[in-house]
């Protein structure tokens, strides 16, 4: 069978732009809604005072009747008319580079069996689940990202399914987790996999189409930088310092947390695992390089010093 590989893409843009001088916020009041419902927005805020970033009191209605909070859930969004434009051009912009790199869209239920990202990532992905149990008595998740369902897909189709196989999503996806600058618990991604194709080719093709992007966007390096990472060669890393096989995968979740906690804090997690000190600088030397020819210096050095005790 023809080698596979499976890459995805989950880059979250956040493009600083000026408001469209569309309109101004209108104000809407309990009175403008039919009047069966008047009496659940009865101390609804205005819009100009969610987008002030102001948490209004709720007032309880004069009758007693409980009120109907109209803020989305905490980390969610709404999209109004001027925003879901911006959206759907950026979607358009998706689908269009997807396409011409030959890709086929596909879409999968928001809604999975836990199991499915359990078995992928280990039990402590439980915590950042949107999980219950249904009225079925079964387990199920809102599906925290997208490459899970599509393997899922795979299998299921089995040998209905040609080799090479180039498949897209543009899919909502949820984490329960602690909320930081640009990080909702409700996201979209855009998810590119490739299967039947040599990986080290597959994964050219995705660089490809992230800067194919960045082009139609007017993105330039100046803007932004692509980074690659290899589990081959944090496993080269982790070889040289003699680490046991057992402790790749939590290390290797440890490292993907770079960006969202401090490099003291990952140390100090790196540390706890019952790695060296050596071991944890050696890491985090390699994962703070920015081109190849220094990764290629860095590790014919470090493989010089191990072998000949320098």
């Amino acid at each position: 069978m023809a080698a596979s590989a499976s890459a995805s893409l989950r880059h979250h843009l956040l493009l600083r732009r000026p408001r469209l001088p569309l309109c101004p916020n209108p104000t809407f009041r309990a009175s403008s809604f039919p009047r069966r419902y008047q009496r659940l927005f009865a101390s609804a805020p205005s819009s100009s005072a969610v987008d002030n970033g102001d948490t209004p009191s709720p007032v309880e209605p004069s009758d007693g009747a409980s009120v109907v909070d109209v803020n989305p859930p905490r980390g969610t969004r709404d999209f109004p008319p001027e925003d879901m434009r911006l959206r759907t051009w950026l979607f358009d912009q998706f689908r269009e580079v997807s396409r011409v790199m030959a890709f086929e869209e596909v879409d999968f239920p928001v809604l999975e069996s836990e199991a499915l990202f359990i078995r992928k990532a280990g039990e402590e992905i439980t915590q950042q689940l949107y999980n219950f149990e249904d009225k079925g008595g079964r387990r199920v998740v809102l599906r925290p990202e997208i490459t899970p369902s599509l393997a899922r897909l795979v299998i299921k189709q089995g040998k209905s399914v040609s080799l090479p196989l180039k498949w897209f999503t543009i899919g909502q996806c949820w984490r329960y987790e602690r909320m930081t600058r640009g990080r909702r618990r409700e996201h979209y991604q855009w998810n590119m996999d490739i299967f039947g194709i040599p990986k080290v080719r597959a994964e050219s093709e995705l660089l490809q189409a992230i800067i194919i992007l960045f082009e139609r966007l007017g993105i330039t390096s100046s803007d932004v930088g692509i980074r690659v990472s290899s589990r081959k060669v944090l496993q080269a890393v982790l070889n040289m310092y003699s680490i046991p096989e057992h402790l790749f995968t939590e290390v290797c979740v440890i490292v993907d947390k770079l960006g969202k906690l401090t490099r003291e804090e990952i140390e100090k997690e790196l540390i706890s695992t019952g790695l060296s000190s050596e071991a944890v600088q050696g890491i985090i030397e390699v994962l703070s390089l920015k081109s190849l020819p220094k990764l290629e210096g860095f590790l014919l050095t470090s493989v010089f010093i191990l072998v000949h005790g320098l």
